[in-house]
């Protein structure tokens, strides 16, 4: 049977000692449910996709995640594309208006309206776009999109998490190299080891942070994932900037 060496942090690997978890079935059961979606999301994007077989199709996906993947179909379709490409996966994020990676967004000093705009000045067709231009009735995922969903759901995965929400479309977006909304976001400063902190940080935010933010007003949800973006990411914002006055700084002359 073949072997595969799992790395972990000095602290859990103490963990895991201590207790005894049979780490070979642990593993072996996270490793077989997450390449039970990834076959899934897979299989999906290689083969025409109908607004009414998401629920089928993207079981895992929240209903917001379905309602972006259905507008970003709507898009295609009205833009007579030959494929969903990755423009209209982010701009059917964009159009759910609700979902966490707006908020994630903003957190990050990133405007959707200014995302939407840049967006718009992009045509560019992208490869493995195999669907009939003009097609009504099913939809074809270009290549790069295809890739981005996959890469959705390894977020969710790689975060521990057995849904997949706008959040982690978002990852999958910024973090997927040939797409047109990828390169929009990256462009904007949506780098992917930020915002997948920026990320952890919203949805730490909404389930610890709420009653430690005395500045964010009740209810307020964009207040509230704001604060804790801020908070989780002040240290990594503090190494930039002593790394770029170091480099500021020139030995004196003689």
């Amino acid at each position: 049977m073949p072997k595969i060496n799992v790395y972990l942090p000095d602290e859990l690997a103490e963990a895991v000692r201590d207790t005894g978890v049979p780490v070979s079935a642990v593993c072996q059961r996270a490793l077989e449910q997450a390449v039970r979606r990834i076959t899934a999301i897979r299989q999906s994007t290689l083969t025409d996709l109908t607004a009414d077989d998401l629920a089928e199709r993207l079981p895992n996906f929240t209903p917001r995640a379905r309602a972006a993947v259905s507008l970003a179909v709507d898009r295609a379709r009205a833009d007579g594309a030959p494929a969903v490409g990755t423009g209209h996966l982010l701009a059917g994020m964009l159009d759910e208006g609700g979902n966490l990676a707006l908020h994630v967004l903003r957190a990050v000093e990133i405007d959707p309206d200014q995302v939407q705009r840049d967006l718009a000045g992009r045509a560019d067709a992208e490869p493995g776009a195999t669907g009939p231009a003009g097609q009504s009735a099913a939809a074809r995922f270009s290549g790069p999109a295809a890739a981005a969903l996959e890469l959705t759901v390894t977020e969710a995965t790689s975060l521990g998490h057995n849904y997949v929400g706008c959040e982690h479309l978002l990852l999958g977006l910024v973090t997927e190299p040939d797409g047109a909304g990828g390169q929009v976001l990256r462009a904007l400063g949506a780098e992917a080891r930020l915002t997948r902190r920026a990320v952890a940080a919203a949805l730490a935010g909404y389930v610890h942070l709420r009653a430690q933010t005395a500045a964010a007003p009740a209810g307020d949800p964009a207040a509230v994932v704001a604060a804790a973006v801020r908070q989780q990411l002040q240290p990594l914002v503090a190494r930039i900037e002593r790394l770029e006055h170091r480099l500021d700084v020139t030995p004196d002359a003689g």
